[in-house]
């Protein structure tokens, strides 16, 4: 058994050195790395699901791709609930919930949006919507990072959630 573990650990090893040597041809990818709290797998998956960043003309695309576009379940008599649509691909929307998981945890920007989305006044999100919203936005920064070839940016990041603290401070 241990030496079963240890051809285990060996496969494991090699193809995360084959992996990494891929990712270093990709353009954006060095970027994306740059992001606190994104690993190489994360980054890879989302690489190896979502394609060429450059097929796509915005973030919201890739979004609909994941399947997190908000649609509501309605008749013509009743309205219905919005939830995300589901249409898409689930290993991809799976990769970036285990990815926001420690990013609330670990990535200041993130954690400090996800708390926003929480505990605003006018719609606050329960805690699992807030990590879906926050995986559209991961999206986004991801594929701006990858497409632009630029650093990342914690300001950048944090749109509304800086126009309330600066609100809060100068009130």
């Amino acid at each position: 058994m241990l030496e079963q573990y240890d051809l285990f650990c060996k496969q494991e090893e090699n193809i995360m050195v084959e992996v990494m040597q891929i990712l270093e041809k990709i353009p954006g990818t060095k970027q994306m790395l740059s992001i606190p709290g994104i690993g190489v797998l994360t980054v890879a998956g989302f690489l190896a699901e979502v394609g060429n960043l450059n097929n796509y003309d915005h973030g919201q695309q890739i979004i609909r791709l994941a399947g997190l576009n908000l649609t509501e379940d309605s008749s013509g008599i009743r309205k219905g609930q919005t939830g995300i649509s589901k249409r898409g691909r689930s290993r991809l929307r799976g990769i970036l919930f285990r990815a926001m998981l420690p990013m609330v945890t670990k990535n200041k920007e993130f954690r400090a949006l996800h708390q926003y989305y929480t505990t605003r006044r006018q719609n606050p999100l329960k805690k699992k919507q807030s990590i879906i919203a926050l995986c559209g936005k991961l999206i986004r920064v991801l594929y701006t990072l990858g497409t632009k070839q630029k650093e990342y940016n914690a300001n950048d990041v944090l749109g509304p959630v800086r126009r309330v603290q600066l609100q809060q401070s100068a009130a």
